[in-house]
């Protein structure tokens, strides 16, 4: 999928086969390459093939959400912190609903929850003298599409964007915390900005003690997560991001991502340390500087 405004651009295709499935098919000369290259034999071309593709269009409306709450200083409400989710899933496959109750739902309630305790403390006249953004987007698990648009179309301009919070899939354990629920990883925090990294400690520090795990922290990463979620189109724009993500497990992108299966204490926990973490970076007297 790609977004209105890349339509019309001419791309390759990306097909991707299997050896069991392409093998039947192939003639001698594309086996005899592939022996080779599992001898760690030097590579040569030995056949071309020519594919022809049909392609078809179709458009798809989506939205992401806009939630926007006024900074209460004259100056800072200049300035806006962006929080992230995204509320789309992978829908219906061979009828069968995948209902994404970690990816990304349990994010999706977290910025619902967020919502609701800046708006309070709005009303109450003691928000945040910067601005707030939540913005629940649509379109992460067709490539950050919905993150994506905002960044190349801000409501705000990304110069006065101090950082960015992103939660997605809080809800469960993965196979290297199995009975240990009290943590949570942290990727991209000191990426741009040591100022952002430190905030998120205090925070955890003083509020949460959860367990920051930063074992994926690396653009080097072989799983690559630092790229995988929608901080990475606010990052690439030189805007200091985190991501918090709990790992996966046996039923990422299963139709058994369901919400009976959730860690509701630890959805409660990590939400916390990232309202803390907002709530500090919306009130410093200075916006995280940008140092890598």
């Amino acid at each position: 999928m790609r977004l209105v405004d890349d339509a019309t651009k001419k791309e390759l295709p990306i097909i991707v086969v299997s050896a069991e499935s392409i093998t039947p098919v192939l003639p001698k000369q594309f086996l005899y390459l592939i022996s080779k290259v599992k001898k760690h034999k030097k590579s040569e071309t030995v056949a071309q093939l020519n594919c022809s593709f049909n392609q078809e269009e179709k458009e798809l409306v989506s939205s992401n959400v806009l939630a926007f709450i006024p900074g209460s200083d004259s100056i800072l409400k200049n300035e806006v912190l962006i929080i992230t989710a995204h509320y789309d899933h992978i829908g219906i496959q061979n009828g069968v609903v995948y209902n994404g109750a970690d990816d990304d739902g349990t994010g999706t309630v977290a910025l619902l929850e967020l919502a609701e305790a800046f708006m309070n403390a709005y009303k109450d006249g003691n928000g945040p003298k910067r601005s707030i953004l939540i913005m629940p987007v649509s379109g992460e698990e067709k490539g950050l599409l919905g993150s994506s648009y905002y960044a190349s179309h801000p409501m705000l301009p990304l110069s006065t964007t101090i950082a960015d919070l992103n939660i997605d899939m809080i809800g469960r354990d993965d196979i290297a915390h199995e009975g240990k629920s009290d943590y949570i990883y942290i990727i991209g925090s000191n990426m741009l900005s040591d100022d952002l990294h430190t905030t998120n400690e205090q925070a955890n520090n003083t509020f949460t003690q959860l367990q920051l795990d930063y074992r994926f922290n690396s653009t080097t990463d072989p799983n690559q997560f630092y790229y995988r979620s929608d901080h990475y189109n606010f990052a690439k724009n030189n805007i200091p991001s985190i991501f918090y993500f709990s790992g996966v497990h046996a039923d990422y992108h299963q139709p058994t991502d369901d919400v009976e299966k959730i860690n509701f204490n630890k959805v409660e926990k990590v939400t916390k340390l990232v309202f803390h973490t907002a709530w500090m970076l919306a009130n410093s007297p200075t916006r995280p500087v940008v140092n890598h």
